[in-house]
């Protein structure tokens, strides 16, 4: 605790915690906006429901990290080579504490995960409890409700914590929770896809080249794109699937392993994280009918194709954004630097040109641009981590830094159980009569 007191002073959280009654007081009959029948019916898309401290989503520039951009992260946050992909602990210090760290305290946070890494022996013989050909995300949940049983939160509610503190046991848990998840991760890859001759952390190595270590990829570009795959996943904003159900269930005071868990069950959906895998997929379905040397004209036949079957083109097009997804972009530069020669990449910026026209023409999507999806699982296929059923997994190891950071401020701020209100069909009707009449 001692760290994150030096991390967050507690004058710090009282001031949080004025500025959010000031709000309250003095703002809060203030309408944010107007609800529509589409709104209702179409995923509550554009409904302000929730507070989100860490990350906010502008529509035309894309993620903010506590106001900072991508291309600004990467210019200030610490990075562990010369010009190289920031540290994913320098970004968890950030939406912690809204302030930018130094090299020292990134290394010191590097030092308190490692510390907090040991993984209890039972949450290994749940996961083999499972068959060896269950889902890499099915075996992930499995190992994060297993180190439940650790959770401090639990023990000091039982306790009769007072509602006040309570961000405390939840900060011990997010930082434990975050600072396990590697090796629990890189057990499920090599149990499924090496013999289950698994790998032991290096000391040395900072979280994600740790992450890749220890699943078996040593490479120095894949350790920094694992950095970067780290980074840029960790968080984005409150109302994705995996982030809103987390902030939901930790709402209802479930431990932040239990929120934790169901934040990764959502991300396994097809329409959340697992996109990235269906992306790959796609791309390697692209080449396998027509090769490598694909026209333009053949790409678009495809592209309708996917499309006139009823089928989504993944990795492109998103809730919020309506211009190219920043984390698609930087994740470009990383392959014009280290791999421009690759097939999948070159097929990719193909689609860059031919998929946006056709999604605009079919008139169905507000945003045609390429999303993180489309590059992620390329960027991983190239290095080595070809198995696409896996990818999802690391999505997940990577976004606990941004549900867990705001888990401690929902705790801190003593955030609400939420609860919307929903209605019937015939509630719709009957409204919408009554206000033609």
């Amino acid at each position: 605790m001692a760290f994150f007191r030096g991390l967050t002073a507690v004058s710090r959280l009282r001031s949080r915690m004025d500025r959010l009654k000031k709000l309250k007081s003095e703002h809060g009959k203030v309408q944010l906006g107007n609800i529509t029948v589409d709104m209702v019916l179409g995923g509550m898309r554009g409904i302000i429901g929730m507070l989100w401290e860490t990350s906010l989503v502008d529509p035309e520039e894309g993620i903010r990290f506590r106001g900072l951009s991508i291309p600004e992260c990467r210019k200030v946050l610490p990075t562990a080579v010369e010009g190289g992909e920031p540290l994913p602990e320098g970004l968890l210090w950030l939406l912690l504490t809204g302030k930018v760290p130094t090299k020292d305290q990134v290394d010191a946070l590097s030092k308190e995960l490692l510390a907090r890494s040991t993984v209890p022996a039972h949450v290994y013989k749940v996961i083999d409890a499972l068959p060896v050909t269950a889902h890499p995300m099915t075996q992930f949940t499995a190992g994060i409700m297993a180190l439940q049983v650790e959770s401090e939160f639990q023990k000091a509610y039982g306790n009769g914590l007072p509602k006040s503190k309570l961000w405390e046991p939840t900060y011990e848990d997010c930082l434990n929770l975050i600072a396990r998840l590697p090796p629990v991760a890189s057990y499920v890859y090599r149990r499924i896809f090496k013999d289950g001759k698994s790998i032991e952390a290096d000391d040395s190595l900072d979280y994600a080249a740790n992450l890749s270590h220890m699943l078996g990829f040593d490479d120095p570009r894949m350790l920094e794109l694992m950095r970067l795959h780290v980074t840029i996943h960790a968080d984005h904003e409150g109302g994705n699937i995996s982030s809103h159900t987390g902030h939901l269930v930790g709402s209802a005071l479930s431990d932040p392993y239990l929120s934790f868990a169901s934040s990764v069950n959502g991300l396994a959906g097809p329409l959340h994280g697992l996109a990235n895998q269906e992306a790959l997929l796609w791309l390697k379905s692209i080449i396998q009918e027509t090769g490598s040397d694909v026209t333009t004209d053949q790409l678009k036949d495809y592209v309708w194709k996917t499309l006139k079957s009823g089928k989504v083109v993944h990795g492109f097009g998103h809730g919020v954004l309506r211009r190219t997804d920043p984390r698609y972009l930087c994740q470009r530069e990383f392959a014009l630097k280290y791999l421009p020669e690759d097939p999948l990449f070159q097929l990719l910026s193909k689609l860059y040109e031919v998929v946006p026209p056709i999604l605009t023409e079919l008139g169905k999507v507000k945003n045609p641009w390429p999303n993180v999806d489309a590059h992620s699982g390329l960027l991983l296929n190239h290095f080595g981590l070809s198995e696409t059923r896996y990818h999802t997994v690391l999505f997940g190891v990577s976004r606990s830094m941004g549900v867990g950071s705001q888990l401690i401020w929902d705790r801190a701020l003593g955030l609400p159980l939420e609860r919307p209100k929903s209605v019937t069909m015939e509630w719709l009707e009957n409204y919408c009569k009554n206000k033609a009449a």
